[in-house]
């Protein structure tokens, strides 16, 4: 397998869903705590980088290898389509995986066990995603899931490693005792809404241009069970639920004033939501939902820069 192909099976562009949240939460570390420590961001990177890339890897290897319709399997499948051997791929999982596991076990022994549960917690929700006998990606649980995940816990675990006192887990007189700062903890599901509804409609965006597809595949998700209608209803105000968070979290001083300069990518990403209602094929309008993100988060995290000398 090549370079390319390796590529290709992880989705490298896709990414950008888990590192975009990463920088933000590193910034935001730094605005708000003003402390960085470089040894365990890079680790959290490596960690977060080699986990998301397995976790694609599975995926792509459990829907080719669960595939009912083997037009799916050698035309849309990205195993089929390059014809990786199917041993490369067991290989490339485990190597990931384990540099993965590694990076986050030194990661957790300088941070303590809040990171090591969060871990233990992405990990499961991340191999079971579409591994297993009823696998969550056969569910219309992914649209939460990932969002949460991604846009909630990689921010959370992103900034706590930087600033471990505000959760501390300890075990006294035979009894588990989590002591946490619960004010930081809603200041940190605040910055993190708005990339909790951006992927969620990532997610959603991919189910809805591939329901006709998922359908002839036994795969039953939020989609299909909202019917097209909610759905993009759903897709349009998680988006105006998101930016409705950055501004209150403004008004609360979680975020500088300078945050509401993002607010200034609403109109491109109000002009992609009406061009995908109009229409839900892959091939044209999902990178859509990609440009959002992709909009949105370069928006969100360079305006927070200016607050960092202010």
């Amino acid at each position: 397998m090549s370079f390319r192909t390796f590529l290709k099976l992880v989705e490298i562009q896709t990414k950008i869903a888990s590192l975009f949240p990463f920088v933000f939460a590193t910034l935001y570390s730094l605005y708000r705590y003003e402390t960085l420590n470089f040894t365990r961001l890079a680790l959290m990177f490596i960690s977060l980088l080699f986990f998301d890339m397995t976790t694609t890897a599975i995926n792509n290897y459990m829907d080719y290898k669960k595939a009912l319709d083997r037009d799916f399997r050698d035309l849309h499948n990205v195993i089929g389509i390059e014809a990786i051997p199917i041993g490369h791929v067991r290989m490339s999982i485990f190597l990931m995986i384990t540099v993965a596991i590694l990076a986050g076990i030194l990661l957790t022994a300088q941070t303590g066990p809040v990171v090591l549960l969060l871990g233990i917690l992405s990990f499961f929700v991340g191999i079971f995603y579409t591994y297993g006998p009823i696998p969550i990606s056969r569910m219309p649980l992914g649209e939460i899931l990932s969002g949460f995940m991604m846009g909630f816990v990689i921010i959370f675990i992103s900034v706590y490693i930087h600033a471990p006192s505000m959760a501390v887990l300890s075990l006294k007189e035979g009894v588990l005792v989590l002591q946490m700062d619960l004010l930081e903890l809603v200041s940190i599901l605040l910055v993190s809404s708005p990339f909790i509804f951006f992927i969620s409609n990532l997610m959603l965006a991919n189910n809805l241009c591939d329901l006709e597809q998922d359908v002839l595949n036994d795969r039953f998700l939020l989609p299909y069970y909202l019917g097209i209608k909610v759905s993009l209803l759903v897709f349009r105000y998680s988006y105006f639920a998101a930016y409705l968070f950055i501004v209150l979290s403004v008004i609360l001083k979680i975020l500088p004033l300078f945050s509401l300069l993002s607010l200034i990518s609403f109109p491109l990403v109000l002009n992609n939501i009406r061009l995908f209602e109009d229409r839900q094929i892959k091939g044209e309008t999902f990178a859509l939902s990609v440009q959002n993100l992709t909009f949105f988060s370069l928006g969100y995290i360079f305006t927070l820069v200016p607050g960092l000398f202010v």
